[in-house]
């Protein structure tokens, strides 16, 4: 440095000192400038003053040598000392050329102008606040400092510097916010310790509301939740919860809506081999839950992305399991907010629109509350490799349901053969959820739904069919559903005309404008989707013979529970009629009568089909007829169960014109187990009747002849041997027998209006079917042996 240089009003043998390389001699230095500025402040010197600090700054503190640099840092700390409080009005000269020594290269420096920079804000306090930006971007730079003892000369600073804001009133936050979300994703581990005692800090003070910008610092704090250091971690879990106590206390005042998409992108996990990341989804989801709650309705804009976010965490194991249980109440959260209203928004800004008809036939009430609504406005996150999830009606005043978006997302969800049970348990219970509360708007994705959903039918979990057919049974009896369009079914040849009650003439269609009409009060009404349902099902069946062997019995069952049990058997007796494939529908009506015969589900059924006294049961009857007649056996069961015992011997009496295979002899051997079963009491009971029943008697010996001597023949044997002699019989008066005649004679009376010679002829027609196509099989793979019993 040149000395012989004018830096007045410096002395030659300031100048001199504050170059010279030991310390002692530079602090000497800044004792003379001290007690020279001070002097200046006596006199009101501010030019002198501002001279004095400008030389060391650009003479000194900004020069090009390095003892210069620490001569000038020590001198302007001096200036500051002699100053006092009057330092706030040089502030600015004073700090910025000891920040530029933040990045000087050597290390000793750099510590000397933290020290210098820690007495000016000493001297100064609370007047250092204008400038605190300029402080806490030197700061954080100083935080992530490689030297042990320039990060400990920062901490001092940095301690005084929270004092001084705790301390004081006139915090500028929203100057400061703006770095704050800048700084806040450094990845440094020391920086983010201090980014996050900050926050700390700033949270604590009474004065400061950091929780209006929380939207802009959320994802920062949960990039920070995923630091390698245990200690960091924990403090930001400490600033996490008490953001989200300060939430609960003041819930009016939070912007939910500008911070449910952070949350959504947190409670997804990108990677789960960190476990770093477990913590982050559960934080989150747990603020998402208490969002959910507090927030109400509010959410519904995002809940396709909450539900993307939740649903995968369901099907976690006890490893995450407190995350599953926030996930859980997530999701039960969400599903309680949605309600008849979201049905009813859509008529009134379409008021011209063409819709289905409004319905209101008791809908469920709902447990959720209206809270105040939020503009659901949104605010960009800055994350060029996550997808956000725009809300549906961010333009508008009134929150509604992103119906479309949750629609997707469970739809997506069950095509995902990934997707775990639980998962896939909830999507069916929401789309179940959401034909009850929203059904109009919900049967506009009914079509791109129902192919999945009868896809669903061959998952390996018996609970998830059980909620399917929930589903399916919901779309297929909801009024909703009722369409005029024959579109809804898959042709219209397949149309089928369930039973109609008396007011209906037959033939009539009812009006499918109002609801479908019921044939009994107990019977629910079955729209267009119904007639698709079973016709699909069928053909699944069809397609799949494992489903139909391991899971039809279960999935007729409980459609029996959820809808009518004589719909389902008369639409699929109708659809069987036109099948093609005689040999499935041979085995579909083995699979039916067994069900009939011997699922308590049935009993009703079996009532009304025991003693045919209604024109409705005997409709039934003959329309079970025609299709059963595709299966010898399982004819004759149905003989046996409506009583119509001659008919059953006439059958019988033709099985020996059929080929007789080895699975016909084993379904007579299962009929003969069944006859001993307790759905059959009535008829061994009828046995004692000898008189009244001899065609039965005829018809099991028919049977018992069919068989060969194995143990289903020794079994019917033994009853037959039961059998008492008529005359043994007859202890009673003459006139009372033959009233008793008479009786069962009148109670058989609506039997004589039935064609039972036609029903016989469609009985031959139908197996004469079934014996060209065996016979053609046979001929097209004569390489399986044949196996008719000779």
């Amino acid at each position: 440095m040149n000395t012989e240089k004018d830096f007045s009003p410096l002395t030659p043998n300031i100048v001199r000192a504050l170059n010279d390389k030991l310390y002692e001699k530079r602090k000497v230095a800044a004792l003379e400038i001290e007690k020279l500025v001070r002097e200046f402040v006596a006199q009101n010197n501010s030019t002198q003053i501002r001279h004095v600090i400008q030389i060391l700054a650009s003479e000194f503190a900004l020069s090009q040598h390095p003892h210069s640099r620490k001569g000038g840092l020590i001198g302007l700390a001096a200036c500051s000392i002699a100053l006092g409080k009057d330092s706030g009005l040089y502030l600015k000269e004073l700090i910025e050329p000891v920040l530029t020594c933040f990045n000087d290269s050597d290390s000793r420096l750099r510590y000397y102008a933290c020290e210098a920079l820690y007495n000016i804000v000493k001297v100064a306090r609370g007047a250092v606040l204008p400038h605190f930006n300029l402080l806490f971007d030197g700061l954080s730079k100083l935080a992530a400092d490689p030297d042990p003892n320039v990060k400990s000369g920062s901490e001092l600073l940095d301690r005084l510097l929270k004092d001084i804001v705790t301390e004081s009133n006139k915090f500028d936050l929203v100057a400061f916010v703006p770095l704050l979300r800048e700084r806040i994703y450094s990845n440094n581990q020391y920086a983010r310790q201090f980014i996050i005692s900050w926050i700390h800090v700033l949270e604590s003070v009474p004065d400061i509301n950091l929780l209006d910008y929380l939207p802009e610092i959320l994802d920062g704090l949960f990039q920070i939740l995923g630091d390698n250091s245990k200690e960091i971690r924990r403090t930001c879990e400490v600033v996490l919860g008490e953001f989200l106590k300060e939430i609960k206390k003041t819930p009016s005042s939070v912007k939910f809506a500008e911070m449910a998409n952070i949350l959504v992108i947190h409670c997804q996990v990108a990677d789960e081999t960190k476990l770093t990341n477990d913590l982050i989804q559960l934080t989150a989801m747990t603020w998402m839950r208490e969002f959910i709650q507090l927030a109400g309705r509010v959410v519904l804009p995002y809940s396709s992305g909450i539900l993307t976010a939740v649903l995968p965490c369901l099907s976690y194991d006890d490893r995450k399991k407190n995350t599953k249980e926030a996930a859980s109440a997530c999701n039960h959260s969400l599903m309680k907010l949605v309600t008849p209203e979201d049905d009813e928004e859509e008529e009134e800004e379409k008021s011209g629109s063409t819709g289905s008809p409004s319905r209101e036939d008791g809908q469920p009430k709902t447990e959720a509350d209206s809270n105040d609504m939020l503009n659901a406005s949104q605010e960009s996150v800055g994350f060029s490799n996550i997808s956000f999830f725009t809300p549906a009606s961010a333009d508008r005043p009134q929150v509604n349901l992103d119906l479309d978006g949750i629609v997707q997302v469970l739809d997506r969800h069950l095509h995902d053969s990934s997707t775990g049970m639980m998962t896939r348990i909830a999507v069916l219970k929401w789309l179940y959820h959401l034909y009850i509360k929203t059904p109009r708007k919900m049967f506009r994705h009914t079509d791109s739904l129902f192919p999945m959903l009868l896809k669903t039918l061959s998952d390996e979990s018996d609970e998830v069919i059980l909620k399917d057919l929930e589903v399916l049974a919901e779309i297929a009896s909801s009024p909703a559903g009722q369409t005029d369009q024959a579109g809804s079914c898959d042709s219209t040849d397949n149309r089928l005309e369930l039973k109609v009650p008396d007011g209906v003439k037959p033939g009539q269609q009812p009006n499918t404008g109002s609801k479908a009409v019921d044939s009994s009060p107990s019977t629910p009404s079955m729209n267009s989707y119904f007639y698709k349902f079973m016709i699909n099902l069928l053909k699944r069946f069809s397609l799949e013979r494992k489903l139909l062997e391991n899971r039809g019995a279960f999935i007729i069952r409980q459609l029996c529970l959820l809808l009518h049990a004589e719909n389902i058997f008369h639409s699929m007796a109708d659809i069987l009629l036109k099948e093609e494939d005689l040999k499935f529908a041979s085995t579909m009506v083995q699979t039916l009568n067994t069900i009939l015969l011997t699922s308590a589900e049935l009993f009703q059924l079996r009532n009304q089909l025991k003693d045919l006294r209604t024109q409705e049961s005997c409709a039934l009857f003959c329309c079970l007829y025609r299709s059963w007649c595709h299966n010898p056996v399982a004819t004759v069961s149905l003989c046996f169960l409506t009583q119509n015992y001659k008919h059953a011997y006439d059958l019988i009496q033709k099985f020996g014109d059929l080929e007789v295979t080895v699975d016909f002899l084993m379904e007579v051997d299962k009929l003969v187990q069944l006859i001993e079963s307790p759905i059959f009491t009535y008829l061994r009971l009828q046995l004692l009747d000898v008189e009244n029943n001899p065609y039965l008697i005829k018809a099991l010996y028919g049977l018992l002849m069919l068989l060969p001597q194995s143990q289903a023949f020794q079994l019917l044997s033994h009853r037959l041997r039961c059998v008492p002699n008529p005359e043994l019989m007859r202890t009673v008066d003459e006139s009372k027998y033959m009233d008793s005649k008479q009786q069962a004679v009148s109670k058989r009376a609506c039997h004589t209006h039935m064609d039972y010679n036609e029903l016989l002829q469609h009985f031959d027609r139908v197996q004469s079917k079934h014996l060209e196509v065996r016979h053609q099989r046979s001929g097209r793979a004569s390489d399986h042996p044949d196996r008719k019993l000779m």
